[in-house]
């Protein structure tokens, strides 16, 4: 299977030379001077208001600093457009108030910016510890949301590097109506047990690149959803969490295809899922395809390799009919390590539309812990193996 270059070179070209100029010809509002105070008790929205607006109002590249220190920030949002190359260049770290803060849908937004660089080695504290037994969404559909961390809606060619998140209350990162993002150096934390805190979600965007990143949640480490293509997934560590998932799809009526995920030189540590695609049964009709998995590494994974197109996290579900998402043109290659079940390879497609052009080359996976013999499961698969597979397939 192909699988093309979504970035351009000059794209990156652009934002390397104006990361490294930066410094040298750009005008810079430092939040201090607005009156933020930093002692991680105060509401700093204004002063950091007042800075972005000055800072998008510049025709030339313009900085947003953030000095060293702890700054309490209320819900508050970014927007644009700006007039010109903007950088949100953080020293100190952010901390949200804390609480459940239900129904409100984001701590820090982004929106409508283009030529956003989101950079400077500080950490965002969710302080999640604090809402998450106030968070009923892992156990149903009909709850009330806690805030996202940081959402970007409708913003273009940026870059978001070298920025830590931590015990988010929801998810870390969320993009929606994106295109053209560079992520890479970023960590997002939070324990195993806490509930829905996705560390990358995306929906409506493409070419997106991640790279050189560690992300430890209690949900996904990346979900990619509706309407989502060019994604470029390379050097990522996930675990622990829920993996690297697609989806889950079909459950909203005006879904649209996802397109083009890569996922490359990834390693997975004590995940529920390794790569996962994952639909509701529903009539909703849209097409997945063109995907690559290569080169991961898994250890101590429960489901290492899944297609589930019987999705139902909450039991019992409205199952109206078989899912009508069409999985297609699926590549498998060099994907290895130890699984934590007795089922490595677990395809269960649609029997209204199975699976098309699924295939697995150099599979290798041991039971973690034990010499046990693995098992595939595979249901309405159409594909083709070659080289090494174990678990043995079963199409």
């Amino acid at each position: 299977m192909a699988h093309k270059n979504i970035f351009p070179c000059i794209f990156f070209s652009i934002l390397f030379c104006v990361s490294f100029t930066v410094a040298q010809g750009a005008r810079t509002f430092n939040i201090k001077s607005y009156g933020a105070i930093a002692d991680g008790r105060i509401d700093n929205r204004k002063a950091f208001l007042r800075a972005w607006m000055d800072a998008c109002d510049q025709k030339e590249v313009s900085i947003v600093y953030i000095p060293k220190g702890v700054y309490m920030l209320g819900s508050v949002e970014f927007a644009g457009p700006c007039r010109g190359v903007t950088m949100f260049f953080m020293k100190g770290d952010l901390r949200a108030p804390r609480g459940a803060f239900l129904n409100v849908e984001t701590w820090l937004g982004f929106r409508y910016v283009d030529n956003l660089i989101l950079k400077g080695g500080g950490t965002l504290d969710g302080q999640g510890q604090s809402a998450w037994p106030f968070n009923q969404c892992h156990k149903n559909n009909n709850c009330q949301t806690l805030p996202i961390s940081v959402k970007f809606d409708f913003v273009t060619n940026s870059r978001i590097k070298s920025i830590r998140s931590i015990h988010s209350k929801n998810a870390h990162f969320s993009f929606f109506g994106c295109t053209n993002i560079n992520i890479s150096n970023v960590e997002l934390l939070a324990p195993d047990y806490s509930p829905n805190t996705d560390g990358i979600k995306m929906g409506s965007s493409s070419n997106i690149r991640i790279s050189y990143s560690k992300i430890s949640t209690g949900d996904d480490c990346i979900a990619i959803l509706s309407d989502t293509s060019n994604i470029d997934i390379s050097n990522v560590y996930c675990g622990p969490g829920h993996g690297i998932s697609i989806g889950s799809l079909g459950k909203y009526t005006n879904e649209k295809n996802v397109n083009g995920v890569s996922v490359r030189k990834c390693t997975l540590n004590g995940t529920d899922n390794g790569i996962r695609i994952k639909s509701w049964e529903s009539p909703i009709s849209i097409t997945a395809s063109n995907f690559l998995f290569q080169d991961i590494f898994m250890y101590n994974v429960r489901n290492p390799i899944i297609i589930d197109q019987t999705y139902c996290p909450h039991p019992p579900c409205n199952r109206q009919t078989a899912s009508h998402v069409q999985i297609r043109d699926v590549t498998y290659r060099n994907i290895f390590g130890t699984s934590s079940s007795e089922i490595a390879v677990s395809m269960q497609c649609s029997k209204k539309f199975p699976c098309k052009n699924i295939v697995m080359t150099d599979i290798k996976f041991g039971h973690h812990g034990t010499k046990k013999s693995l098992k595939s499961y595979c249901s309405y698969v159409n594909g083709r193996f070659f080289g090494r597979q174990y678990p043995p397939p079963c199409f």
